[in-house]
């Protein structure tokens, strides 16, 4: 597989699973009492970027590499999921 079209399918596997990240652990500013003035209380108190990053990162390179053991190295793909509807051609 080139590697242009790796580089590719981790970029669009890094975004997806940053939005699935960036709610884990977070603390509004309700919870903490810290409402800061000007601000919604479902704000988060404290935003940890840099641990969001590395954790985005650590779990997208662990579901690209699952990824390219099922579809390069054992060879499947779509074509190997069974069809439960008949074909009409």
């Amino acid at each position: 597989m080139p590697i242009f079209s790796t580089f590719a399918i981790y970029f669009i596997i890094w975004w997806l699973t940053l939005f699935a990240v960036l709610p884990l652990g977070v603390r509004t500013q309700a919870e903490e009492n810290e409402v800061v003035p000007g601000t919604v209380e479902s704000a988060p108190a404290r935003f940890r970027a840099k641990r969001v990053l590395l954790l985005t990162t650590a779990i997208a390179a662990v579901i690209q590499l699952a990824w390219y053991i099922v579809s390069v190295r054992l060879g499947y793909g779509i074509d190997s999921i069974p069809r439960f509807y008949p074909k009409f051609y």
